[in-house]
């Protein structure tokens, strides 16, 4: 396996241990009035015991790890064949957006199964909550591999958008706070440097894509009983009980504007993007740091080219 693909599975891992308790109430703000179960009113009773801070956390860090490590190789890799033609100048922004955006796309297979499992282990407030495997047993008994990609469609639009956003705000932050510690003629300290555009991109990337996100979860959190078909985004039946109809994408999103108005595409913006400056100043970090240990030439040449 290549540095950038161990780079990018530790530092996933990594941000899914640090981010997982903003992420449940996230997920919990989001879900709103489709959750099975009542939202609690304060933040402080989102966590009913210790455990309920790690919940829904085993399918990211396994998957995350997995969509971070094939992110950055797609990302590098793209970038690398768009920027073939200008080598040893610095990265074009419309290029880093777009080699972010396929690095996205290319996540979808890992990260609709694992955003549709950790949403609805972290919807449930019960201290007998399934696990993540428990909730994935119970999908391919009930609907088969197709029933793991509900809702694939909205998460892959979210997930291409997103990451080319998160890929040019680094790389834009990057550029400007090199060039302003130049003039002032100080030495670019590479990790508060590191910690603060990683941060930054991660607020960019959230805010840029909140409204899909919160329609994601709604979308992933319909659970029908015994259901026995799941299309992507169209309706699914359940054969069993009641007639219970899953809304698609489309239909999620009129349903929350009509009843809840404007701001519920931006419920949990707030902690989502607290959540995201911490985590992803961390997996920047952890990521340029486990690059510079797996490839020793690649940090003599990022010293050069800040000495230019």
């Amino acid at each position: 396996m290549s540095a950038d693909f161990w780079a990018g599975y530790i530092s996933g891992a990594a941000g899914i241990l640090i981010g997982n308790p903003l992420d449940l109430i996230k997920v919990r703000l989001q879900a709103g009035t489709s959750s099975l179960t009542s939202i609690p009113s304060s933040y402080t009773s989102q966590f009913s015991s210790a455990g309920s801070l790690i919940r829904g956390a085993t399918a990211p860090i396994l998957g995350y790890g997995a969509l971070n490590a094939l992110l950055f190789v797609t990302y590098n890799r793209t970038s690398a064949l768009l920027n073939s033609s200008t080598t040893g100048a610095p990265p074009n922004l419309w290029t880093t957006w777009l080699a972010g955006a396929i690095g996205g796309l290319a996540t979808w297979v890992v990260s609709t199964p694992t955003e549709l499992i950790k949403c609805r282990a972290q919807i449930s407030t019960s201290s007998n909550a399934a696990s993540s495997w428990g909730i994935t047993k119970q999908i391919l008994r009930t609907e088969g591999i197709r029933g793991l990609y509900f809702g694939g469609v909205v998460t892959a639009l979210r997930d291409s958008i997103g990451y080319g956003f998160y890929f040019w705000s680094y790389e834009l932050s990057t550029q400007l706070m090199i060039s302003r510690m130049r003039e002032r003629g100080s030495d670019t300290q590479e990790a508060a440097k590191v910690l603060l555009c990683g941060g930054l991109a991660g607020v960019v990337t959230w805010a840029s894509i909140f409204p899909l996100d919160v329609i994601k979860t709604r979308v992933q959190t319909q659970i029908t009983a015994d259901s026995t078909t799941a299309p992507l985004l169209g309706p699914a039946v359940s054969t069993d009980g009641p007639e219970r109809r899953r809304l698609g994408a489309v239909e999620v999103a009129r349903n929350a504007y009509r009843t809840e108005g404007p701001g519920v595409f931006f419920r949990g913006l707030m902690v989502c993007s607290t959540r995201a400056f911490i985590v992803n100043a961390v997996q920047w970090a952890v990521y340029e740091w486990t690059m510079n240990e797996l490839d020793p030439e690649r940090k003599t040449s990022k010293i050069k080219d800040d000495e230019l």
